[in-house]
């Protein structure tokens, strides 16, 4: 990815491709935290809010709904939709099975089209 910095009236600007701006400014996917005047926000809000929509990029990428990965993963759905929506976090123990069922996945998709 390719990011040009600008300064417009003294503020820096940050200007990137639009996809990669629509991939982080999703409305389907839960906000980063606000930050304060330092710059700082919430480490736990902001790691749920990155989990959260890591989860979903994958989610989608590999064509899955909520209740697929979870019956892949051996998770419930519910535990997905609370990673998904940001009111939980993820264990590592869930991160890794989640981990496994997209590499189930991808490799199970490769094997698709080499057919």
């Amino acid at each position: 990815m390719t990011v040009k910095i600008i300064t417009r009236k003294g503020r820096k600007f940050a200007l990137l491709p639009v996809e990669e701006y629509q991939r982080w400014h999703d409305e389907s996917v839960p906000p980063f935290p606000s930050v304060d005047s330092d710059g700082t926000s919430n480490a736990i809000d902001f790691a749920r809010a990155s989990i959260a929509r890591r989860l979903i990029t994958d989610r989608r990428a590999a064509g899955l709904s909520q209740q697929q990965l979870a019956k892949m993963a051996h998770v419930r759905q519910e535990t997905i939709s609370r990673i998904e929506s940001g009111k939980q976090t993820a264990t590592v123990r869930v991160i890794d099975k989640l981990d496994k069922a997209f590499r189930r996945a991808n490799s199970q998709a490769g094997k698709r089209k080499a057919s």
